[in-house]
């Protein structure tokens, strides 16, 4: 019998909660991740005829701790079989009681690599399929899951405790940060964003502890998810910001970022996350591209990690809307920093001060770089527009 939508919904929801009890209980992120797939086969062959319990979290943890307890049986000495039978009769975990911070703890582990961690993030906390989670990366889903695979691998050869150490906030809040950003702004494929990946960052991170910095995460996220509607235009090709309608801007969302940001400005030192809010909030409260407030934009930035050269190339942007092209040039003339932004920003640049030859070279040599190929049509699209000024 087919699950509805609704149904296969409320799974999908409630898996990662599932995953987190158990793995939390039983101290076995693999063997927790088998019960709850088990868990949730049984969902699907028995909701549909019996009707959805009244707790459905509270049920697939118990039937994902029956099959957890069950295979433990086979595989431990009669002691182990013992105790764990007394433990499978304790009364099952408090409905409200949500440990899907913790599962992201655990996922965000130091020991993983940003790539893995954002992997296993989706796959378990997420509640995305290994499938999914290929498609949104474009890679096989046998590389996929043998990412996922050593992820899991790794926490369990590095005895990771499942406890609440909030001390990995920060890489929580990185983790999430990246996921975003990649669905914001796609890196690779024809696709300018994937609204899947920052929908999901943003579920994410309304869960973690409304301290000021991940306030601010929540706000960066929302205040640049409000602009996604108008990143492209009718035929789906990228529209920068100085060019989008901002009556396309979702205003809901900025009024909801804009309110969270107000809430912690001033409250304690402001972070980066706070930071970054800031700047997306002053681009956001403006009514055209020219109302932009660039000197405050610019000052923001200078608050800013200068050893990042992201924050370097951004702050250049913004100092030469304030005092021009050259001045902008001029910053990141001695700059390093892979991919093809570098190249974008000076082709930019170039082409703000009125040198169109070097506008194309640059723009030329972004396209090249880029593996976006939304990102390599725009560029590709500026090149020739300089080249031939009618062709616009």
């Amino acid at each position: 019998m087919s699950v509805d939508r609704a149904t296969e919904d409320l799974l999908r929801d409630t898996a990662p909660q599932v995953l987190a009890v158990l793995t939390r209980r039983y101290g076995d992120f693999a063997a927790a991740e088998d019960a709850t797939q088990e868990a949730l086969i049984a969902a699907a062959r028995h909701w549909p005829a019996d009707g959805v319990p009244g707790n459905p979290r509270g049920w697939l943890i118990q039937t994902g701790a029956r099959k957890l307890l069950d295979q433990r049986r086979n595989e431990q000495s009669r002691r182990h079989r013992e105790e764990l039978a007394a433990v499978r009769d304790l009364p099952g975990e408090p409905i409200q009681h949500d440990d899907t911070l913790t599962l992201l703890l655990l996922c965000c582990h130091p020991a993983l690599t940003p790539a893995s961690a954002i992997a296993l993030t989706l796959r378990a906390a997420g509640g995305l399929t290994t499938a999914e989670i290929a498609r949104a990366f474009l890679v096989p889903e046998s590389t996929m899951a043998q990412r996922i695979s050593r992820a899991k691998q790794r926490i369990k050869d590095t005895g990771a405790v499942f406890a609440r150490d909030q001390t990995r906030l920060p890489q929580v809040r990185h983790v999430l940060y990246l996921i975003f950003n990649e669905g914001y702004a796609a890196s690779t494929g024809s696709a300018v964003h994937r609204a899947d990946l920052s929908a999901e960052a943003i579920r994410l991170t309304r869960m973690l502890p409304a301290d000021p910095e991940s306030i601010g995460l929540l706000a960066l996220m929302l205040l640049t998810d409000a602009r996604r509607p108008a990143r492209t235009d009718a035929s789906g090709g990228l529209v920068p910001l100085d060019e989008q309608d901002r009556t396309r801007w979702d205003h809901a969302r900025i009024a909801e970022g804009t309110a969270l940001l107000d809430s912690v400005i001033g409250t304690a030192p402001a972070g980066e996350y706070q930071i970054q809010a800031a700047i997306a909030a002053l681009h956001d409260r403006a009514a055209t591209a020219a109302d932009t407030e660039w000197q405050h934009i610019q000052a923001l930035y200078s608050m800013l990690d200068q050893s990042n050269p992201v924050v370097v190339l951004n702050g250049a942007i913004a100092a030469a809307m304030v005092h021009g092209p050259a001045h902008g040039l001029a910053l990141i003339a001695d700059l390093r920093l892979p991919g093809h932004r570098l190249a974008a920003t000076r082709g930019h640049l170039y082409e703000r001060s009125g040198d169109t030859a070097r506008a194309i070279e640059h723009y030329r040599e972004a396209a090249a770089l880029t593996t976006s190929i939304a990102e390599r049509d725009h560029l590709i699209l500026r090149a020739s527009r300089l080249r031939w000024p009618e062709s616009r």
